[in-house]
C-alpha cells in the first residue's frame, strides 16, 4: 500500500564529471509504501544517482531527503533504516556466506550480537541460501552472491531499500524468487526503489517507475500513469481491410493498413463504441475490435529512443 509522504525526495541533484554531466538537475518524488522502478539505458546515470542518494558520491548541486531528513546531514540516523545493494556485494572470499554476513552484522554499532546468529539465519533463509550458508563465498555463483547481498540489506528491519539490479545473474527460478521477496517486503510496509533494465520484471513487480536518459529525467509517474500517456490505439480486424480504413479515415483518423489488421491512434475523448458502430453501419465486417494501450517497452522506446532488454 502507497502512503501519503515520499520516501525519496529528490530536488536539482546534479553530478558532473570534468565536463560531462552525468545527471543534471534532477527531480524525484518517490511514494512510501512504492515498489519503485528506476530505468534507463547504460550510462543514463542510474547508478550515480543512487550512489549521490546513499551518500557514496557528492553532488555538485542539488538535495537529497530520504525517509524525510536531509542528505548526508542526516546520515548516522537514516542509514540504519536503509537497506542497499550497489554495483554488485563483494565479500571475504575465503569466508563462508554464513561468516560474512556475520561479520556485516557486527559491524553494525547497533546490532546485538547474543540475536546475531538468528538474524543472519533469517536473512539467509529469506533469500533462499540456507542451503549454501556454510559453503565459501569464493564459491559462489554469481547470482548467489547476488543473494547474499540481498540477505546483507535485510539483516536489520529496513523502511528503504534501494536495489542496483537485485536480478543481476539470476536465473529464471531466482528471478522469481527475488520478485517474491520484494513484493512481500513492500506488502510489509518497505519502500523499495529499484534500478533495473529487465522490462518485463519492471512491469510485473512496480507500481511506480521512472526513466532517465542521458542523465535527465524524462518520466515519471505511476506504471498506469507512463502507459496511459502514450496514447490509446484501435485495432480492427475484418476481411475488408481496406473499407474499414476508408471508415476510420472518414471519422478523422490516421489508420494503417497490415493484412487484415487496421490500426489508428484514438483521442482521449474517442468513444470505441462509436468507431465499431460507424464500420458496421458502413457495411464493414468486423471479426475483432480492441483498444490497445503502449507496452512499458513502447513507452521506453518513445522516451529513450532506445531498445532495451525486454526478456531477460
Amino acid at each position: 500500500m502507497t502512503g501519503t509522504g515520499s520516501a525519496i525526495s529528490v530536488r536539482g541533484l546534479t553530478k558532473k564529471f570534468g565536463r560531462q554531466v552525468a545527471v543534471g538537475g534532477l527531480d524525484l518524488e518517490v511514494p512510501q509504501g512504492s515498489v519503485f522502478g528506476f530505468l534507463g539505458p547504460n550510462g543514463s546515470g542510474k547508478t550515480t544517482t543512487i550512489r549521490m542518494l546513499l551518500g557514496l558520491a557528492a553532488p555538485n548541486a542539488g538535495t537529497v531527503e530520504l525517509l524525510g531528513e536531509r542528505m548526508p546531514r542526516a546520515s548516522a540516523t537514516v542509514l540504519p533504516r536503509v537497506g542497499a545493494l550497489v554495483e554488485g556485494p563483494a565479500f571475504y572470499p575465503f569466508l563462508t556466506g554464513r561468516a560474512n554476513l556475520s561479520r556485516l552484522d557486527a559491524a553494525d554499532p547497533r546490532s546485538v550480537s547474543p540475536t546475531r546468529r538468528s538474524r543472519v539465519a533469517d536473512a539467509l533463509d529469506r533469500v533462499g541460501l540456507t542451503h549454501a550458508a556454510d559453503k565459501k563465498a569464493h564459491a559462489y555463483s554469481l547470482g548467489m552472491k547476488q543473494r547474499l547481498g540481498l540477505a546483507g540489506a535485510l539483516l536489520r528491519p529496513r523502511e528503504l531499500l534501494v536495489l542496483d539490479e537485485p536480478s543481476n545473474g539470476l536465473d529464471p527460478q531466482g528471478t522469481r524468487e527475488v520478485r517474491s521477496l520484494i513484493r512481500r517486503l513492500a506488502d510489509e510496509g518497505a519502500t523499495v526503489f529499484v534500478s533495473s533494465h529487465l522490462l518485463s520484471e519492471v512491469e510485473q513487480l512496480c507500481s511506480h517507475v521512472a526513466v532517465m536518459r542521458a542523465g535527465r529525467l524524462v518520466a515519471s509517474g505511476s506504471l498506469d500513469e507512463l502507459r496511459s500517456s502514450g496514447g490509446r490505439r484501435s485495432v480492427v480486424l475484418s476481411p475488408d481491410a481496406g473499407a474499414a480504413a476508408a471508415v476510420l479515415l472518414s471519422l478523422g483518423l490516421d489508420p494503417r493498413t497490415e493484412g487484415d489488421r487496421v490500426t489508428a491512434e484514438l483521442s482521449a475523448d474517442a468513444a470505441p463504441e462509436a468507431l465499431v458502430e460507424s464500420l458496421v453501419t458502413m457495411g464493414v465486417r468486423v471479426r475483432g475490435f480492441e483498444v490497445t494501450t503502449p507496452s512499458l517497452e513502447d513507452r521506453f522506446v518513445e522516451l529513450t529512443g532506445e531498445g532495451f532488454d525486454v526478456a531477460g
